[in-house]
Formats: C-alpha cells, sequence, structure tokens
C-alpha cells in the first residue's frame, strides 16, 4: 500500500521562489503542495485551515515574518512541523527561529535530496539543521554554557577577594559543600583545576569587576 504523499504549505513572498520550490516537490509522488502564502499572518490562517504535515517557512517577509507566524502557530496549537527555508544564517535568526518552535533550518543553497531528507526528517518531528547552521548553534550553546551564574559570581568575587570556603558560606549564607560545588563549576565552565586560575581568568574575560 502507497503512503498518502506528505502536505506542504510553502511559504515565501518571492513568487519565483514558490514557483520554484513547487516544480521541484511536485516532481515527487513523495509530496503534495496543498498551499501557498506570501507572508506570516497568511501562512497562519492557511496551516490552521489546511492542517500541512511541513510548512516551509521563509523569514524576512513584508507584511508578517516568519519567527512572528512560528510563534503564532504555536499560540494556536497548531501541530504542522516548521522548516525554515532561507538565505539568512545569523545567529540572531537562527536562535529566534529555534526559539519560536521551528523544526528545522535549512538554507536555500541546500540541495535537492537534501530538502527531501529535511521535509521527511521534519515530518517525523527530527530537528534538522544546515550544517553552517548546527555549526553556529553548536558555538552559540557552548558559549551559553560557559557563562558563569549569578551565585557562581558571586562565590568567584568572593575567592578573589581571598575568602576562605568557610567565610563565603557563611557570607552567602549556604552550606561549604554548595560552595564547592560552584566552584566546581566554576572551574569547568573557565577550563581551569584552581582557584587562582579561577580568579585569573575571570578577571581576564571580563566575569569580574576590574
Amino acid at each position: 500500500m502507497t503512503e498518502a504523499p506528505l502536505r506542504l504549505l510553502l511559504v515565501d513572498d518571492h513568487p519565483v521562489v514558490r514557483d520554484g520550490l513547487r516544480g521541484m516537490l511536485d516532481s515527487s509522488p513523495e509530496f503534495e503542495v496543498v498551499g501557498e502564502a506570501a507572508d506570516g499572518p497568511t501562512a497562519v490562517r492557511l496551516a490552521q485551515s489546511l492542517q500541512p504535515d511541513v510548512v516551509l517557512m521563509d523569514l524576512r517577509m513584508p507584511g508578517g515574518g516568519g519567527v512572528e507566524a512560528l510563534a503564532e502557530l504555536r499560540l494556536r496549537e497548531v501541530s504542522s512541523r516548521v522548516l525554515v527555508l532561507t538565505t539568512y544564517d545569523n545567529d540572531r535568526d537562527i536562535m529566534a527561529a529555534l526559539d519560536a518552535g521551528a523544526t528545522g533550518y535549512l538554507l536555500k543553497d541546500a540541495r535537492r535530496d537534501d530538502l527531501f531528507a529535511a521535509i521527511r526528517a521534519a515530518a517525523r518531528g527530527e530537528s534538522v539543521l544546515s550544517p553552517t547552521v548546527a555549526t553556529r548553534v553548536v558555538s552559540r550553546v557552548r558559549s551559553r554554557s560557559q557563562e558563569l551564574s549569578a551565585r557562581e559570581t558571586e562565590v568567584l568575587t568572593l575567592v578573589a577577594r581571598g575568602r576562605p570556603n568557610r567565610e563565603i558560606a557563611r557570607t552567602l549564607f549556604v552550606s561549604e559543600a554548595t560552595v564547592k560545588t560552584h566552584l566546581g563549576h566554576v572551574y569547568e565552565k573557565l577550563g581551569v583545576k584552581d582557584r587562582a586560575a579561577a580568579v585569573a581568568v575571570a578577571y581576564e574575560r571580563g566575569l569580574l569587576g576590574g
């Protein structure tokens, strides 16, 4: 028994892009283009009424962009997966789209086979990222993980003032074990093994006041 084709909604403000995508997708029995939209609000309305399996969504469009549409789709609990297909590969656009609920993020220079594979994966709910985008996301996550929390900064500030763990614990109203735990996290994030190195690296990176 032949599986039903994946139902797709194309969202892009350039008619020539939509025409190109439709022509490419119609060449495969795996896919059926059920609608097109030139802006975010129209995409949301069509996604609600047509309930496509996957929405191929551009990001920057006059009349309403993709990130806003993603947020609205989530708000309205539309079950369609959204695969962003755009030319923009900067951190701000990538993280905004993923935070808003995009299942995947693909660049328009993707090859036909990669696009088809990404659509299939998105339909299964699997995260799909262009190699360039994946690299940026990993870097961003790493940099976020290396930031010190407010409490870790407090602990390290007191360490920098020469306070022993017992005094730090009294000052912050926590146990010495908790102080040691925070210091362990600090060492891991800064890539160091002792208090002196932690303070030196923190000053070097501007994580502690002058």
